[in-house]
C-alpha cells in the first residue's frame, strides 16, 4: 500500500501567471489560481503543475551547475520535436541543448521564461 498519492508538481518563479500561461500554451488545460502568488495549471490528462511567486528566484545554471543543481526538470513528450521546437522558442523557451548529434539523444534541452530547464523528448 503506498503512503501518498501524486498531487502536483510547484515550480518557483518570479511570475506566476506569466509562467503558468506559458505551459498552458505548450501543454493546454486550465489554469486556476488562488492568490497572485499561487496558480495551477489542469492539464488535459489530469496531472497538475503549480507555479509559486518567489521574488528572489535564481534559475538553475544549467549544465554547469555553478549555483547549484538543475533543482528539477520536466520532461514533455512531442511526436515531432522539430515543430515542438518552433513553437516553444516562439512562446518564449530559451535553448540550452538541442542535441547536436543529430537526433541521436531522442530528447532537446529548453528553459522556460523563468529559467526553469525542461525537455522535448520524441514519444
Amino acid at each position: 500500500m503506498p503512503i501518498a498519492t501524486y498531487c502536483l508538481v510547484a515550480l518557483d518563479c518570479p511570475d506566476p501567471r506569466a509562467l503558468a500561461g506559458f505551459y498552458q500554451a505548450v501543454l493546454g488545460g486550465e489554469i486556476r489560481n488562488d492568490s497572485d502568488d499561487w496558480y495551477v495549471l489542469h492539464t488535459p490528462d489530469g496531472t497538475r503543475i503549480a507555479f509559486q511567486r518567489a521574488p528572489d528566484h535564481s534559475p538553475p545554471d544549467w549544465p554547469r551547475g555553478d549555483r547549484g543543481s538543475q533543482q528539477a526538470h520536466l520532461d514533455l513528450d512531442v511526436t515531432d520535436i522539430g515543430r515542438a521546437q518552433e513553437e516553444v522558442l516562439a512562446l518564449g523557451a530559451s535553448p540550452l541543448d538541442l542535441d547536436d548529434r543529430g537526433g541521436e539523444r531522442g530528447f532537446r534541452v529548453y528553459a522556460d521564461p523563468a529559467g526553469h530547464p525542461f525537455c522535448l523528448c520524441v514519444k
